[in-house]
């Protein structure tokens, strides 16, 4: 895995697996997010919280990035999206997200995927990639992410990746417009040194 940092108007990590890279989003991106969202929304609707009526629009897109690069800044939270090495497809994208700093040194991950990437390890490869980054560039301690419990890709992930299961959270996020009970899971930096 490396980590490369170079100027482009401001410092911007790539973020590099054997298969994939993670960059934050660009406005450039916006057509290929928004075609791979629309083409992966009934996939994507049930794990993720009820999308606005103006999701896709390129105003929407803006006001994200501009979200996004707030939280950088402020080190909240850190987003990338995923492409394929390969040729460079957008396949998915992975948020570092409320930041916490102190005696902490915690985040929570989240992610998706886009239909047609589903089950080819691009996500695995991705959740390991910024793991990677949130212990050695952050300086986390911990990492946390949750999925729903029938959620079997995603629990798939987070085991492949290194992440320990710790236990239900009753009604704990707001999914597809109802509040669910998640499975907890945590990776920490002893974790990462030790292999697991």
């Amino acid at each position: 895995m490396v980590f490369e940092i170079f100027q482009q108007g401001r410092s911007e990590p790539h973020l590099r697996g054997d298969r994939v890279m993670l960059r934050p989003p660009r406005r450039s991106d916006w057509r290929e997010w928004a075609q791979l969202r629309a083409l992966s929304r009934d996939h994507l609707t049930p794990w993720e919280p009820t999308w606005s009526a103006d999701t896709l629009t390129r105003a929407a897109f803006r006001r994200r990035l501009d979200r996004y690069a707030t939280d950088w800044v402020q080190d909240r939270g850190y987003a990338f999206f995923i492409f394929r090495e390969t040729d460079q497809a957008l396949v998915g994208g992975l948020t570092i997200s409320n930041v916490r700093r102190g005696v902490s040194q915690s985040c929570a991950l989240g992610y998706w995927m886009g239909l047609p990437h589903v089950g080819k390890g691009y996500m695995t490869e991705s959740v390991i990639t910024a793991s990677g980054f949130c212990f050695e560039q952050l300086s986390m301690h911990r990492i946390e992410a949750a999925c729903l419990p029938h959620n079997v890709a995603s629990r798939t992930v987070l085991e492949r990746s290194g992440f320990v299961q710790e236990g239900i959270a009753r009604k704990y996020l707001r999914i597809n417009g109802r509040w669910q009970d998640h499975v907890l899971f945590s990776r920490l930096r002893e974790d990462a040194e030790r292999g697991m």
